[in-house]
């Protein structure tokens, strides 16, 4: 079967037996057209299934009603963030296009430049870069707020949530129930997110006057397979830590995986805090403690500033800072006496 030719300008003016120019008054609503005449184009436009071009309405009137979101990958924490954005959009006039690079993002800290550049000016009004390396700046006229960036200070416009204070919460639990060899899994050492969880947990366990034991921090990148491989040798060294806190959902939900794996009950044989509150931490076995961070408010106040910038709201350079919490489920608990 041949795929069906898109609709043009031209065949809706044959249709309607007018001009070129006449239908284009139409669909830009401009004045000097007929009212008989006006609904007679737009009859056959919904007739035939037209719709402008982005590209050939952007050309025309500078701008497109369109907000693009750019991610790494479609990953829990993106797709929660997606949900949010879209709650934020409705009712706005604008309408909201996804560019995934689907995890091939090749340079870590340059693809957002390459795939704005294909999108901005011509496609998208704006963007919200997810993850974006921090020394990005938005391309002249293109709007721009990131969400978690990387390491150091954005330029852009910034929505984060406090990792820091939901490391030290997430920690300061295992503290309390009495566990005190507790591992880190880390995240990805290039995101700032991170590095302020593993600084949290640090700050926590000096608080409590117990001593950081190195080899208890392990990579974990946010990556669940990784995660996975490490949480495997942490529980199958003869002094294995009694808590583990895992710097993302993703990691924790791997080592719940690896602890069944190897026989090892949870929490009675050790504990495992998490961070995000994706909906599967909810649902695992056993349901995850873990730190939230409102995930859907970042992206629905990151739709919220950028849409404020398309418009002329002047722009803010002090990130926003949203509260974490800690969510406390049945993966935790006082670590057992072991005989």
């Amino acid at each position: 079967m041949q795929p069906r030719s898109r609709v043009t300008i031209r065949d809706v003016a044959a249709r309607a037996g007018v001009s070129v120019a006449t239908v284009s008054k139409v669909i830009n609503q401009r004045y000097g057209v007929a009212a008989d005449t006006f609904a007679r184009v737009r009859a056959v436009i919904d007739e035939l299934g037209y719709e402008a071009s982005l590209v050939a309405q952007s050309l025309r009137n500078h701008k497109t009603n369109v907000i693009g979101i750019l991610v790494a990958d479609l990953e829990p924490f993106s797709t929660e963030l997606l949900k949010g954005a879209a709650d934020a959009i409705r009712g706005t006039g604008f309408e909201l296009v996804v560019y995934s690079a689907g995890g091939r993002t090749g340079d870590p800290e340059g693809w957002e430049r390459r795939y704005l550049s294909r999108l901005s000016g011509t496609l998208v009004d704006g963007a919200v870069l997810v993850t974006p390396a921090a020394e990005l700046e938005g391309l002249p006229g293109t709007p721009v707020v990131a969400v978690d960036p990387h390491t150091g200070r954005s330029p852009l416009p910034a929505i984060v949530s406090d990792n820091l204070r939901g490391a030290q919460l997430a920690t300061e639990h295992l503290l309390e129930l009495g566990h005190r060899r507790i591992a880190l899994l880390a995240g990805r050492p290039d995101l700032q997110s991170a590095q302020l969880r593993e600084t949290g947990y640090r700050r926590a366990l000096a608080a409590a006057g117990v001593s950081v034991d190195e080899t208890l921090v392990v990579a974990g990148d946010y990556d669940g397979e990784l995660a996975a491989a490490s949480a495997r040798e942490l529980l199958t060294r003869p002094d294995r830590p009694t808590a583990v806190f895992a710097a993302n959902d993703t990691s924790a939900i791997a080592t719940l995986a690896a602890a069944a794996a190897l026989g090892l009950r949870v929490p009675d044989d050790v504990s495992v805090v998490g961070f995000d509150n994706i909906p599967e931490s909810a649902l695992c076995t056993p349901p995850l403690t873990t730190v939230q961070q409102p995930i859907r408010e970042m992206g629905h106040r990151a739709l919220t500033v950028l849409i404020g910038l398309i418009n002329g709201d002047p722009e803010e350079r002090e990130p926003v800072v949203l509260d974490t919490e800690l969510v406390v489920r049945s993966s935790s608990a006082a670590p057992r006496v072991r005989s």
